[in-house]
């Protein structure tokens, strides 16, 4: 009964995701660009042979993989301080709640757009206070060992506020009583957080890194507009180097294979590490 109720939405989902998936991978094994006409034509996979010898393309996944681990990994830790924070009685919380969802309220692009200026050289704010205290400019988007932290920090103010409204309403599910029974027994804040509050709230925490990941491995528009993939290459996404396939180079066939890699890559690598989780998470459970 319950499958039959949920059809309709798994049928939806199959038209929203499916249909895309099914064409990218139809596309995949045909050339379709302006040497063919942009007419489709059978390559017998040599568009998949060509993405495993592509060096931009596996560069791309290790920049994309290094962006998404790093940025997700820093909001996690800021968003469970901010959420423990914020779950607290204080004054004014309510207004500093709203405060704190502001940046991500903000559209990618304007966000990035704000970022884009407060980095430039030699017109930003951090640059003009740089040279009037009489340093070197730092050239934020102008250095690939800068440039891509400057994204890092631009996708973790932006996307911190996300993460941490889940771990807020995880924090809120769990009862006072088990705080106040395990104060009474000698506990203190620290040992609180790691036995009661971690565990209960470890379901969000893999929501939110679920979503979180997801989303940073397919990032296009902070990319895009804060820093187009350069210097040098040095900032390009997967998501970015199949729209210049598509777009700049109107190589529908091998964007479509370069996504589609990707999207792979990118079940494969969720796909071991909910293994893993579930493998330690054994041994925890066997150990106790």
């Amino acid at each position: 009964m319950a499958l039959l109720l949920a059809t309709p939405a798994l049928l939806l989902l199959l038209i929203i995701y499916g249909w895309p998936l099914l064409r990218y991978g139809w596309l995949s094994f045909h050339a379709n660009s302006v040497l063919t006409g942009l007419v489709p034509i059978p390559n017998g996979g040599a568009n998949w042979v060509r993405l495993a010898m592509d060096e931009r393309f596996w560069q791309d996944i290790v920049q994309t993989s290094r962006f998404a681990l790093v940025s997700v990994g820093l909001e996690l830790l800021l968003a469970l301080a901010i959420a423990l924070l914020l779950d607290q009685r204080w004054r004014w919380r309510g207004g500093v709640r709203a405060l704190t969802l502001l940046p991500w309220a903000l559209p990618t692009t304007v966000m990035a757009l704000g970022w884009r200026w407060i980095f430039n050289t030699p017109y930003g704010p951090i640059e003009q206070v740089i040279t009037s205290l009489g340093g070197q400019p730092l050239n934020l988007l102008s250095s690939p060992q800068w440039t891509w932290l400057a994204t890092v920090f631009a996708d973790v103010w932006k996307t911190t506020p996300f993460i941490a409204l889940i771990l807020l309403a995880g924090l809120q599910t769990i009862p006072g009583d088990l705080y106040e029974a395990f104060r009474l027994e000698g506990g203190n804040a620290s040992q609180a957080l790691r036995r009661i509050t971690l565990p209960l709230l470890l379901p969000y925490i893999l929501l939110s890194l679920l979503f979180r990941l997801a989303q940073a491995f397919g990032v296009f528009d902070l990319i895009q507009v804060l820093t187009g993939g350069g210097p040098a290459g040095s900032t390009e996404s997967i998501a970015l180097y199949a729209y210049l396939n598509a777009m700049r180079f109107l190589d529908f066939g091998y964007s479509a294979t370069v996504m589609l890699g990707g999207f792979l890559l990118l079940t494969i690598a969720v796909g071991v590490a909910a293994v893993g989780l579930r493998t330690v998470g054994t041994i925890r459970g066997e150990a106790r």
